[in-house]
């Protein structure tokens, strides 16, 4: 295991580690990336500032799903909804940006996964979590509705997180 640590993808043989640096080369190999270099950068800057949200907001993510001490609600008004407010901020100026209902390019990419993925499991624990953000929502409805996306939402285990 090259850092001691999971997550580790295997691949003919070799080892390939850490969350992001999995998703980033899974993106690159199915096409999931951006269709260009230039795409491929803004991509990976939309995941990492996205990192950066899941960091910030971590507190109350963690109390949210049950571990840890603190108030839920104050954390959600004094942490998650202001970063929230941030990062959905600079998803919808992209989303404006692209015209395309993606966040780059013309097609689906790991940004639109990874917002999409976290909007829809989030938003189904407080609704609120969409207020003043039809583009977001939109974005959301969109991306899980690609149809073998859908299939999987519909047949996957059902888990809180």
């Amino acid at each position: 295991m090259p850092f001691e640590q999971l997550p580790v993808l295997e691949v003919d043989g070799k080892r390939i580690a850490r969350s992001y640096t999995i998703c980033r080369f899974l993106a690159r190999r199915f096409g999931f990336a951006g269709h260009t270099p230039f795409e491929e950068a803004i991509v990976d800057s939309i995941v990492d500032q996205f990192r950066d949200y899941l960091f910030e907001t971590r507190p109350f993510l963690v109390l949210l799903i049950g571990v840890g001490d603190g108030d839920v609600e104050t954390l959600k008004k004094t942490l998650f909804l202001p970063e929230r407010a941030k990062l959905f901020g600079f998803m919808k100026n992209f989303l404006n940006d692209s015209k395309s209902g993606y966040l780059v390019g013309d097609s689906v990419t790991w940004a639109d996964l990874c917002l999409a993925e976290h909007v829809g499991t989030y938003a189904e624990l407080f609704p609120e979590m969409l207020e003043g953000y039809p583009e977001i929502k939109a974005h959301t409805d969109m991306v899980r509705s690609i149809f073998q996306l859908k299939q999987w939402i519909e047949k996957r285990p059902k888990t809180k997180f």
